[in-house]
């Protein structure tokens, strides 16, 4: 297959003392991170949760791909689904920013640079059109089309396996996962090999960097787990620390801003360049400082500071290990770069980035390094 890279984007974050920068699916900075890939596990076993970072539909569409494989492919060993799901990772971000239907399309649909040989997505070799443009929308050379990214030529090949009876999209995320795992198998590979899995991914795109790029989002899907609810109930004093994060939802981001008494100016400067002088906000931790003060908790400044406080909850446990009123940590190869409050689910309240404001989102499925429990 041929593959096109996209230019890898840069998300700059962190936290006043901490100068976070990192890559989406650079390869390494996975010292404190105790984890192992889940290689040979049973495909039918698997539990249907919330993955962190995963869209539920999507978490569907690839289990029921590798509970497919031992009748479409009897001889393919060691395929699992956090394979699936570092593959889409690398390739769309999980559709990110596409609406995923119940019935799994894609909307709207998603379709790689045009492959002229221009040089976009880092393809210099034309590829010339072998679907009349159906699912690229292009009649003279062809694109890579859907979450996993196939050309429409491969993924034709899989097509009367994928819908028998016809109709298979590559822009449905049933129809292209399984595609992707049927071509992961190949003839009858053997996934637990480290060998034969190299050789499936590099198929996928010849390059030994995104061989290391999607093992190690493999390797994170594994750590993190599955949190299948929002928590239970929670304390009085946690629901308060909860309540005051989440009041300052839609509050800037400043580099060095918050306190114990609120939103703030911060300091000069963030690695993206932000002077916090100029905004009234809060930073990750100053969020912290906040939330935790209005019920007496005294944290310390930083981040990585405030990973100390506490009963320490490690990156080993998952984030089904955490708790409503966790903070949430985040770091690499340089320390801890960030911290949320978690809040069940799956998700935590946090101010992410210079140019973001108070959030809520989805525990991010990179770097986690585990939490903090202060309250209980």
């Amino acid at each position: 297959m041929i593959r096109i890279r996209r230019p890898k984007w840069v998300r700059k974050i962190g936290c006043l003392g901490v100068l976070g920068v990192v890559a989406l699916g650079a390869v390494g900075g996975l010292g404190m991170l105790d984890m192992e890939a889940n290689q040979g596990s049973d495909p039918v076993t698997v539990p249907v949760g919330t993955v962190v970072g995963v869209p539920q539909r999507m978490m569907d569409a690839y289990v029921r791909a590798v509970a497919a494989m031992p009748t479409l492919s009897p001889s393919c060993k060691g395929l699992d689904w956090q394979l699936l799901a570092a593959l889409a990772q690398v390739e769309s971000t999980q559709a990110a920013g596409h609406t995923i239907a119940d019935d799994g399309m894609i909307s709207p649909p998603i379709v790689g640079p045009i492959l002229d040989g221009s040089g976009a997505g880092g393809n210099t070799t034309p590829v010339r059109d072998t679907d009349g443009g159906k699912w690229d929308g292009n009649s003279t050379y062809d694109a890579a089309v859907g979450p996993l990214q196939f050309l429409p030529s491969t993924f034709a090949g899989y097509a009367d396996k994928v819908r028998p009876g016809g109709g298979a999209n590559p822009n449905n995320i049933d129809d292209e996962a399984m595609a992707a795992a049927l071509y992961l198998c190949g003839n009858g590979r053997d996934l637990t090999d480290p060998s034969q899995l190299n050789a499936a991914i590099y198929q996928y795109n010849a390059s030994m960097a995104y061989v290391d790029e999607v093992l190690h989002w493999r390797q994170q899907f594994a750590s993190l787990g599955t949190s299948t609810g929002g928590g239970g109930p929670v304390s009085e004093r946690v629901q308060r620390v909860i309540d005051a994060a989440r009041s300052q939802t839609g509050v800037p981001y400043s580099w060095g801003g918050g306190n114990e008494q609120g939103k703030s100016t911060g300091v000069c400067c963030s690695e993206g360049g932000q002077d916090g002088r100029l905004v009234v906000g809060f930073d990750c931790s100053g969020l912290m400082l906040y939330s935790f003060a209005q019920v007496g908790v005294h944290l310390p400044r930083v981040a990585a500071d405030q990973a100390n406080v506490g009963t320490r909850i490690p990156a080993s446990a998952g984030v089904s290990a955490l708790q409503p009123g966790d903070m949430v940590f985040f770091g690499n190869s340089r320390g801890i770069y960030h911290v949320g409050l978690y809040i069940g689910g799956g998700r935590m309240i946090n101010a992410p980035k210079p140019g973001d404001s108070v959030k809520e989102a989805a525990v991010w499925p990179y770097d986690y390094a585990g939490g903090a429990r202060v309250l209980s």
